[in-house]
């Protein structure tokens, strides 16, 4: 396990500044995705149950023009590219896009916590250490 300051030096890297959360903020963030997430599930869902009939069809048309699944599954990830990346510019973090597990980093006591958030509870009803992931939610 890094050191936080690593941690830290390397979430400053990728979003050039850190960027932490109340939990007001944080709730208006939840209700600015919530729409979103839904949708992010619905098409994972929709590419997985197409997946044993499309990998198939894949390795074939690797070298010869595709078909109308492999055509619509592009579209979809396509599309979930662009959910993910619009979700992520919030400053939230995507923890489990199989269950639409966020984080936003927070400050308790002058340390870094996160605020988590599940798609399908009503508001952030929990926070975690840094390093103690889901099973180390606590309730707010």
């Amino acid at each position: 396990m890094k050191p936080s300051s690593e941690r830290r030096l390397e979430r400053t890297k990728i979003n050039d500044e850190t960027r932490y959360f109340t939990l007001e903020q944080a709730s208006a963030v939840v209700v600015a995705i919530r729409p979103l997430v839904s949708e992010m599930l619905n098409l994972r869902q929709s590419i997985l149950a197409k997946q044993p009939e499309v990998w198939p069809v894949v390795a074939k048309a690797a070298g010869n023009g595709g078909s109308k699944i492999a055509s619509e599954i592009a579209q979809e990830f396509h599309r979930l590219d662009a959910i993910v990346r619009e979700i992520m510019a919030t400053g939230v973090i995507l923890k489990d896009i199989n269950t639409g597990l966020f984080d936003f980093l927070s400050l308790l006591d002058g340390r870094e916590v996160y605020l988590c958030w599940r798609y399908g509870e009503e508001q952030i009803y929990f926070w975690h250490e840094i390093d103690a992931g889901f099973t180390g939610r606590q309730h707010i």
